[in-house]
This record gives structure tokens, C-alpha cells and sequence, in this order.
């Protein structure tokens, strides 16, 4: 069972009964999966899998990027190719896509409307299950602070029937935050909110402090996490990237902060009040490896077969040593997140892996996650792109 359902199951005094403290919990539950060699279905490549799993690989597609499932069970993938594509089961062909301009990146079927984030325009379309997504006409419902440097925008429907943008600053240390007193065109590095039912929907501040949050998802308790992708200034082991745990106002450090050996250090790269202190700051809930690029993010069930509670596409990033060269660069891989009861604390381990070659070499590069039906699926946006299906 998830981490967190332990928990809720034994309690606090079962625990101590059984002598065992947080950390040791953490740690007998934070244990990797076994993962076995096998051959990729539908390709020559060979991956690190669960013992027993099967890996294939459905279909080939264009630099695709986030995944999200509709009411239809329909699977819609955005791409940096300008195309939205959009799958009906078993996702192995394409069943329609559309040419749109300014980097579709992801796209969300919400209450009649399909939505479709671009770097600088939220759009939308009228949608119906059984209408032609060649026929749909897309409209303007916002704009979106666009301009170059983490151009991608993450799109997620809320709970509460709101639409959420994540979206990252320019660089580094650029002093562009979400928040109210900041001009439109530099509210970027956190993630905004909007209600579509507005006559003129306008996004609002939900959570800042991110230099380039890309995957969202949300918890069986409505809240909401984040993966974001750390800056690369310090060096190649330093800062770890990281999932954050976005409550509404909360603010996440960067560029002011960097989280770093179990604490929050000022960066002097900018010489800016930071808009919070430092104490003030909640750590995040899990870290991976500085340079992972921590791209999709799902919750799974709680009867899900691997006992996790999120998974995340980790891109792998450049090199990881000065002059280290391809070798030296961060693997991509698939990794799955144990929460503790609270969902304030995680551990992290790899469930698919297998991706790079010993020389730095790639065949797939895990972007959007999502699952559905007992199976996980992720897209690679490069080397053999397209849709994969992980099945228990």
C-alpha cells in the first residue's frame, strides 16, 4: 500500500509498538523496485522494468510533450512540434491532430471546452466526444506572459473548477515572480489561476518561487505539487531539483533561495529583497539529482501494483562534470514518489530505467506521464519519440 495509507493504517502508537521511528519507516518503505532487463515491444531498445512488467512502445509521434486523458477516455498529447495530437484506446494510432503556432505544450478537456496552453495564449475550442478535432475552431480566452527562456506552459484543471498555468522565469536569477504587484509580462516562475466562466477571464497569483515548474498534479486531497527545475549556476551537483508541495500564496525560494544540503541558502546572484525570508520557506517535499529536468508528474491510485503514490518523467539533463561530455550527462528514466501521511515528505525511486547508454547516448527522453486503466504511459520527446506503455 502507498506510504501515506500505512500510516493512516498503523498510526503513530502502532509504529512506536513496533520500534520503529519516521526515518525507519521512510527508509523500509523508500526501498527501490527490482527492476529487470527486458525488451522493448514495438523497438529494438531494451529498458530496466519492474520484474514481470512489459514496456512497448504504441506509437510514433513528433517531439511529444504532457499527456492528459479526457472524459472519453481520449489521450491528448501536446508537443514542440506545433501539432496536438489526440489518441482514442488503445492509443496505438492517432485519431486526429492539429496544427497550432506558439508551442502547444499541454492541453486539458475541461467542462465542454478543450484548452490548449501555448507560451504566450491560453486557447480553446467547443469539444464534444464524437466531434473532428480537424473541424474544432480555437479562440483566445487569455494571454499569457510569453517571451523566450522556458517558453514551455503547463496547463491543469482544478478541483475547484479553475484552470492552472505553471510557468518558469527567464535564466536563472531574473526577478520575474507570480504575484500582484509584479507586471503582467513578468509574472512568470510559479503558477496562475482562472476561472473560464468569467465573461473576461483573467488569471490570478496562486503559488511563486519556481524557476521553471513543469509538472502539475494534483492530490486525492485537492493540493496541489509541483516538479520544478533547478537553476544551473552552482555547479553540476548543486542545487538538487525538486518537488514542492504549491498550497495557494505559498512561495518556493528561487531565485532568492536555493534548497541545498537539507536547507535553504541565499543565492547571490540576485541582490533583491527577497519578497519572503528564508525561515519562513517549507522545504520541499522530495529532491532528484541537480540537472534531472523532472518534467510530467501524475498521482496513481491507491491499488496502483508498484505501492507508489506519484510518478514522475525525469528528462536527464547535460553534463554533470566540466568538460564531462556526453557521458557524464543525468539519465532519463521513470521514477515513483512514497509520500508520508502528511504528503510533506517523500521518497524516490526509479521504476523504468535504461534510457542512456553507458556513452551518454539516448534512445528515449521521458517527458509527460499519465495513468490509466492499470497501465502507466509516457511520451519521449526525443530519439524513438512517441507514446509508451508500461503495463504491471
Amino acid at each position: 500500500m502507498p506510504l501515506r495509507t500505512a500510516f493512516h493504517r498503523l498510526g503513530r502508537g502502532s509504529l512506536a509498538c513496533l520500534g520503529l521511528g519516521l526515518g525507519a519507516i521512510m527508509s523500509a518503505f523508500g526501498q527501490a523496485q527490482s527492476l529487470t532487463p527486458t525488451s522493448v515491444a514495438g523497438s529494438e531498445q531494451r529498458a530496466q522494468v519492474p520484474e514481470g512488467a512489459t514496456l512497448t512502445h504504441l506509437v510514433s509521434l513528433s517531439a511529444p510533450r504532457l499527456i492528459s486523458i479526457g472524459p472519453d477516455n481520449k489521450m491528448f498529447i501536446g508537443t514542440r512540434a506545433g501539432r496536438l495530437y489526440r489518441l482514442k484506446p488503445p492509443y496505438t494510432s492517432v485519431d486526429a491532430e492539429v496544427a497550432l503556432s506558439g508551442y502547444p505544450h499541454s492541453a486539458v478537456v475541461h467542462r465542454g471546452y478543450l484548452y490548449v496552453a501555448t507560451t504566450d495564449r491560453l486557447l480553446r475550442a467547443s469539444y464534444a466526444p464524437d466531434r473532428r478535432l480537424e473541424d474544432v475552431a480555437f479562440e483566445e480566452v487569455a494571454a499569457l506572459p510569453g517571451g523566450g527562456g522556458h517558453s514551455s506552459r503547463t496547463l491543469s484543471a482544478g478541483p475547484d473548477g479553475r484552470l492552472y498555468v505553471a510557468l518558469g522565469i527567464q535564466g536563472n536569477c531574473s526577478p520575474q515572480r507570480v504575484s500582484e504587484d509584479v507586471a503582467f509580462e513578468d509574472r512568470r516562475g510559479g503558477v496562475m489561476a482562472l476561472d473560464p466562466t468569467r465573461s473576461t477571464p483573467e488569471w490570478t497569483p496562486y503559488v511563486g518561487g519556481l524557476r521553471n515548474p513543469i509538472g502539475m498534479a494534483w492530490s486525492p486531497e485537492g493540493v496541489l505539487y509541483l516538479n520544478n527545475n533547478g537553476p544551473d549556476h552552482w555547479g553540476y551537483e548543486a542545487p538538487p531539483e525538486l518537488l514542492v508541495r504549491a498550497e495557494a500564496g505559498s512561495f518556493h525560494g528561487m531565485p532568492w533561495y536555493q534548497w541545498n544540503d537539507g536547507a535553504w541558502q541565499r543565492d547571490d546572484c540576485i541582490d533583491s529583497t527577497p519578497p519572503t525570508p528564508g525561515d519562513a520557506l517549507a522545504p520541499p517535499v522530495a529532491t532528484f539529482a541537480a540537472r534531472s529536468a523532472p518534467m510530467g508528474l501524475t498521482f496513481l491510485p491507491a491499488d496502483n501494483p508498484w505501492k507508489l503514490d506519484m510518478i514522475s518523467a525525469i528528462h536527464g539533463s547535460w553534463a554533470t562534470q566540466a568538460a564531462g561530455g556526453p557521458a557524464s550527462r543525468r539519465p532519463p528514466k521513470i521514477v515513483g514518489i512514497r509520500l508520508a501521511t502528511d504528503g510533506r515528505q517523500g521518497t524516490v525511486t526509479d521504476l523504468v530505467s535504461g534510457f542512456q547508454a553507458e556513452n551518454g547516448e539516448r534512445w528515449a527522453r521521458p517527458t509527460g506521464v499519465a495513468y490509466h486503466d492499470g497501465a502507466l504511459y509516457f511520451t519521449s520527446d526525443s530519439g524513438e519519440a512517441g507514446l509508451y506503455r508500461l503495463t504491471p
